[in-house]
């Protein structure tokens, strides 16, 4: 009894594991997988209380209150959606017990302890994390330099415009012109799927 209050204190009872491939469907944030539309797990660390799911797709967070409460909430965070950014990677000191991976998934911090046996893998994950959050960056500025573009020539087509012509007839086609634009710029640098970049670094 007193040694299970002292790992409590002293937070050793959340220290997480990898889990290995062949045991993420004995895991609780498997049921909560699409499977159905081809979502994957490809990293998952497994605490008493908790579980941190990342798929091809979102980061999945089972929380637990605590490691005696059965209550459990599930957040879901598309990578599209939640921009992952400050990604950092803390190794063990000699008495330390465990590393720590820490990342911004939109508003929300993480930082999750593993037991540092596991380091190695985390590595793999930390150049994984990183790696999304550069494509993030850079498709955010793509975005916003479209939307610039597309800005800069409505005006000037406005301008040329302006003398004669069916004014509605020209609305529609620019209309149709832009929103073209902006959803093929939507599909090109709005990635869903970051299966590609979990495939090339994480070597299960």
């Amino acid at each position: 009894m007193f040694g299970k209050v002292a790992s409590d204190v002293l937070g050793l009872s959340d220290i997480g594991s990898v889990i290995k491939p062949e045991d993420y469907d004995k895991a609780d944030a498997d049921d909560y997988i699409l499977h159905e539309d081809n979502e994957k797990i490809y990293f998952l660390i497994k605490s008493k209380s908790d579980e941190y799911c990342f798929t091809n797709t979102a980061f999945i967070h089972l929380d637990g209150t605590s490691a005696t409460s059965k209550k459990r909430v599930l957040k879901r965070f598309d990578y599209y959606q939640y921009p992952i950014s400050n990604v950092r990677l803390e190794t063990a000191g000699t008495v330390d017990l465990d590393v720590e991976i820490k990342f911004t998934i939109g508003n929300e911090n993480y930082s999750i302890d593993v037991n540092k046996k596991h380091l190695e893998e985390l590595k793999d994950l930390y150049k994984s994390l990183i790696k999304i959050a550069e494509i993030n960056y850079d498709n955010a500025k793509a975005i916003k330099y479209a939307q610039q573009s597309l800005d800069i020539a409505a005006t000037v087509l406005s301008k040329t415009h302006q003398n004669g012509g069916d004014l509605i007839q020209q609305f529609k086609e620019i209309n149709q012109i832009s929103f073209s634009w902006l959803m093929d710029t939507n599909k090109q640098y709005h990635v869903k799927d970051f299966g590609h970049v979990f495939e090339k670094y994480i070597n299960n």
